[in-house]
């Protein structure tokens, strides 16, 4: 059985809890996401060192490998995109197909070794970046090419929950550690 491509929008995730996974992005202090980001990765990498990462739990699930893959590449492109909000004024994001990079890019045959190190060094980049935001750079926008419409603050809260919410897939979590926020950060916000 094949992959179903995921043609949902996922913005829902910014005005309430994702009822698979718990995670709440509203709640979620955009100035907290690089931290819960780093603790993430860490998770990854213990997912990655499973000694049946390759193996799918079903035909039309992906592997943890699979979804590693996948959470490296999202660090990959967000940052491409802040980069974008940050430098340019209200840009639009190239279309990106998911499911069609993990297969061009065969996700289930990548070295999970390999794939474990690139998250780390992609989590570790998006993760600066987003805490050298502050001030009015978290009221930037940007938009998807569906018009979808983003501010770095919402941008960052909508792609943490991703990163979390493939750890619940994968039967795991960021380490509890990392995962107390900090309470208040200027976001620029009222």
């Amino acid at each position: 059985m094949d992959i179903r491509p995921d043609s949902k929008d996922w913005t829902w995730v910014l005005s309430r809890p994702c009822a698979q996974c718990g995670f709440d992005a509203s709640q979620t202090p955009a100035a907290g996401v690089a931290g819960l980001l780093r603790s993430a990765a860490g998770s990854w990498q213990a997912v990655l060192a499973r000694p049946e990462v390759g193996r799918r739990p079903r035909g039309d699930v992906w592997s943890a490998l699979e979804y590693g893959c996948h959470v490296r590449d999202v660090c990959v492109l967000f940052d491409q995109r802040l980069r974008l909000m940050l430098d340019s004024t209200d840009p639009t994001f190239a279309n990106w197909d998911q499911d069609r990079t993990a297969i061009e890019q065969r996700y289930a045959e990548q070295d999970p070794a390999l794939v474990s190190e690139q998250l780390a060094t992609a989590a570790a980049v998006l993760a600066d970046r987003f805490a050298a935001v502050d001030g009015a750079q978290w009221r930037r926008t940007g938009r998807r090419s569906d018009g979808a419409e983003f501010t770095v603050e919402s941008f960052a809260r909508y792609f943490v929950h991703d990163v979390v919410h493939h750890l619940h897939d994968v039967g795991a979590e960021p380490t509890p550690d990392s995962i107390a926020l900090p309470a208040a950060a200027d976001t620029g916000s009222t």
